[in-house]
């Protein structure tokens, strides 16, 4: 962004919040950081999506809003508890910033979502104006990319993001490990698309939209999706290790119950909006992106 701007942000803790915050500080932005229990310093501003307050008055002639904040969905097995966990933690907040932005009028929200919203697409690549999935996390996106859209009087964003590579947490995080010791290979049939970016692009692509005038879905991925196994033999090239323990589907299913839908399901997603508006991506290939990922640690 070209100068500098007050920048209200919730879940800066989270793995995509804390790089953002981190980079827009850098880039001479002033942050305010939603947080749910009492504030502890002069960047913190207190919100409850539970009860839909947030302190408005603090966040008065704020620039921009952008809502990270949701429960994990890989954090646990989808028991219905957590399944309504998903779902709530994403409408109560989205409402509740999307309230926050009517009043306050900032020059743009964003506001997370994810490409669930496409279900299941097979080796059908999809784009932003592509029709919804019917499975539990297309319903979710559904739902929440709605409440984002009852905000009034603002440029809105939905970031529907994919895969985000980083090495240290997320499922890149979880797979090294394995794959450093050789233990590494395919998950399922290995057919299935993965549709991912790196941490780096994502934030680049998150500050983009901040300034262009860009509204709506936008899907944050690379250009190049890639299979599982694609993927997975990538992974094991970059680490100079073999790749030859695949994951039955079977054993994913009973390990990670409902979520193993999203292992095994197939999203092959294209980030359509960011290429017509001139976006260029610094790791739109997966192998490099791979190597210098692993080249941080």
């Amino acid at each position: 962004m070209s100068l500098p701007q007050r920048i209200a942000i919730t879940g800066a803790s989270g793995m995509i919040g804390s790089a953002l915050v981190g980079h827009l500080k850098s880039e001479g932005h002033t942050i305010q950081r939603l947080v749910r229990r009492k504030p502890v310093s002069p960047d913190e501003v207190l919100w409850n999506p539970a009860t839909g307050e947030v302190d408005l008055a603090a966040l008065e002639g704020v620039d921009a809003i952008i809502h990270l904040a949701g429960a994990n969905v890989g954090d646990k097995r989808w028991t219905k508890r957590y399944r309504a966990e998903i779902l709530n933690s994403r409408l109560l907040g989205t409402n509740t910033i999307a309230n926050a932005v009517t009043s306050l009028k900032p020059d743009v929200f964003i506001s997370a979502s994810a490409i669930g919203w496409y279900g299941e697409t097979g080796n059908r690549a999809v784009k932003e104006d592509d029709r919804p999935g019917d499975d539990f996390l297309a319903a979710v996106c559904k739902e929440w990319e709605a409440a984002a859209d009852s905000a009034s009087n603002t440029r809105t964003v939905k970031i529907r993001t994919g895969l985000v590579l980083e090495p240290t947490s997320g499922a890149l995080g979880r797979m090294l490990p394995l794959f450093k010791f050789g233990l590494g290979g395919k998950l399922g049939s290995g057919k299935q698309w993965w549709s991912w970016i790196t941490l780096h692009d994502q934030i680049r692509a998150i500050c983009y939209l901040l300034e262009k005038d860009i509204e709506g879905p936008v899907n944050l991925t690379s250009p190049n999706p890639a299979t599982n196994q694609e993927f997975t033999s990538a992974l094991a090239r970059a680490l100079r290790r073999p790749a030859i323990f695949p994951v039955p589907a079977i054993a994913l299913k009973i390990a990670l119950g409902g979520f193993s839908s999203e292992i095994l399901g197939s999203k092959r997603v294209l980030p359509q909006k960011l290429i017509d508006a001139g976006f260029t991506f610094d790791y739109p290939h997966l192998a490099p992106a791979l190597s210098a990922l692993i080249d941080q640690q």
